[in-house]
């Protein structure tokens, strides 16, 4: 690929990230002091903002980079042969920075310090289990609508499976090594203590393998093709943009739109 379009792409995985955390922490902020005393009503303010900013995130910039703004599909993406390993190894960086300066951003709108190290104990197993659950759900929500052809669903379906899991799990879904680190630095309603962090992580990872190991089996002829879809199809991704290579990568698409019988 050219170094143009890695770094076309790190620039989407960046903002798509820090608006992603924005959208997490700000909505928490604004729940706690709209319904203050109200935990469920928080709740379900925080997810309901969550999912909908999701699903226009990923409208905005999966286009260009993928729309991954997570460690975890960046790497099963690579494992599944739909990016390169040098450039999931890329993504990391972009993808956890976006998130720390979307979160400060977060801060600064609601006039809190900046940066402030979170106190939100998360750590406990309960948590672990929660995290690892829903990291593989989200993980197979994505690659399942991908090896499908339905991957233009993916926005809507990976908004709303988040929005839910803020409910079934007691971890209020993270499922996300990149924004797990950027809640750190909020110590609000969506914050994780620095503590609590590196068992998120590690549930997550965890998660990721579980994941990979359940679409091995689940849809074994996953192809490169397919696998180049996750989360959404790129516009360029590095293919040929002539017009013969844009004629076939719209006819693969078109071909990739039906669900099959």
């Amino acid at each position: 690929m050219h170094e143009t379009t890695l770094w076309r792409r790190l620039l989407a995985e960046f903002l798509g990230s820090a608006f992603l955390a924005a959208v997490v922490i700000g909505s928490g902020v604004a729940a706690q002091r709209l319904s203050p005393g109200d935990t469920g009503l928080e709740l379900f303010e925080n997810a309901a903002a969550t999912g909908a900013g999701l699903f226009a995130i990923i409208l905005i910039f999966g286009p260009v980079s993928g729309g991954h703004f997570n460690p975890v599909v960046s790497f099963v993406d690579a494992a599944c042969k739909g990016l390169r390993w040098k450039d999931a190894v890329a993504y990391l960086p972009f993808q956890v920075g976006g998130c720390v300066v979307g979160a400060v951003v977060a801060n600064a709108m609601f006039s809190l310090p900046a940066a402030e190290l979170s106190t939100k104990d998360r750590a406990s197993p309960a948590h672990f289990l929660s995290e690892v659950v829903a990291t593989v759900g989200l993980v197979l929500v994505i690659f399942a609508l991908a090896r499908s052809g339905r991957s233009r669903s993916a926005p809507a379906a990976v908004g709303a499976y988040i929005g839910a899991a803020y409910f079934f799990t007691s971890s209020t879904s993270f499922a996300n090594p990149a924004i797990t680190v950027g809640r750190m630095f909020s110590d609000t309603f969506a914050g994780i203590a620095p503590s609590s962090a590196p068992s998120f992580v590690a549930a997550q990872a965890l998660g990721g393998l579980v994941a990979f190991a359940t679409i091995l089996v689940l849809y074994p002829r996953l192809t490169r093709e397919e696998a180049e879809n996750i989360v959404v199809p790129r516009v360029d991704g590095g293919q040929d943009l002539s017009e013969d290579g844009r004629d076939a990568r719209e006819a693969r698409v078109d071909e990739s739109s039906a669900v099959p019988r």
